[in-house]
Formats: C-alpha cells, structure tokens, sequence
C-alpha cells in the first residue's frame, strides 16, 4: 500500500494547498503510523538564503503536516472528506540541527499514541536524516468534526466526548 501512496500527489491528503504544502510524498504506512520525506533545495518553502537552510523550527511543520497526511490518509479510505485540523502545541521539543539543508532529504515519522472521540490526539515525532534522528516531539493537535461550527465558536469540545 505504500508503494501506491508514495506515487500520489501528497495534497490529496491534506486541506494545504501550494506554496503551504511542506512535505512531498508519503514513504510508508500502517496503522497509527505515517511516514513521509521532503527534498530541500533552495525553492523550498521557508528557505532562508542568507542562511543556506530551512530553518530547524519549520520541522514542527512538517511533524504537523505528516500527522495531516496520515488524518488524510484514512479518512479517504473510509470514504471522508479531508478536514482541517489544528496544531494545538508541543511537548519534550528538540532539534539536534541547526536546519534542513539544501540537496538533502528528510523522513518524518509519526506515530499515534492517543486520540480521543472528540478529536484530540497525541502523537510521537520524529525527523531523519539517514536514519539518525535529528528532531523529535510529542505533538496535540485537534480535529473537529465541524470546522466551521468549531472556528464560529458554535461546537463545544470535551475530552471523552463520544460525539
């Protein structure tokens, strides 16, 4: 199944649209896990020419884009449409580089340690650069059922909520 996601476009599964999407393809998956890659180069996004590099705080990005992708993932294999989700913060953050550098490529794996009904989950994330770990975090995000009503004020949320 893998070999079959890595060759589709990666906005097929996330609610990002060009320049915003960071990551470019998905490289493995199971069940709670998602693993993808980005290819820097001097067009990509956030990178900082003075510096030569993406900047290593971008890399909560693409831990939260690859948490995206594997919310994008299965709710196309349960017929869904793809939602918005929210990067509600971090924890245990930190970043072994000073930045992702041009003509390299990364892995960012993610893997779901909680997520409740309402849509508030936990995830354990890691970034790669040939197999060393060179950023890791644990990440909350949240995904309503109902962006809109959510983003409104009208759809309250409480953990353990089954709805």
């Amino acid at each position: 199944m893998s070999e079959h996601l890595r060759q589709r476009n990666i906005a097929d599964f996330l609610a990002h649209r060009p320049p915003m999407i960071l990551i470019d393809h998905i490289e493995q998956h199971s069940d709670n896990y998602l693993l993808t890659s980005v290819s820097i180069s001097e067009h990509s996004p956030f990178f900082d020419p003075v510096l030569g590099r993406v900047p290593n705080y971008v890399g909560i990005e693409y831990m939260a884009q690859s948490i995206a992708a594997l919310a994008g993932v299965e709710a196309e294999r349960c017929g869904e449409p793809i939602r918005v989700g929210f990067l509600l913060g971090s924890r245990k953050l930190q970043l072994h580089c000073a930045g992702f550098l041009p003509g390299k490529q990364y892995q960012t794996a993610v893997r779901r340690l909680y997520q409740e009904a309402s849509g508030l989950a936990v995830f354990d994330c890691e970034i790669l650069h040939q197999g060393e770990t060179i950023a890791s975090a644990n990440v909350n995000v949240f995904q309503p059922r109902d962006t809109a009503a959510y983003v409104a004020g009208g759809a309250e949320v409480s953990v353990g909520d089954p709805t």
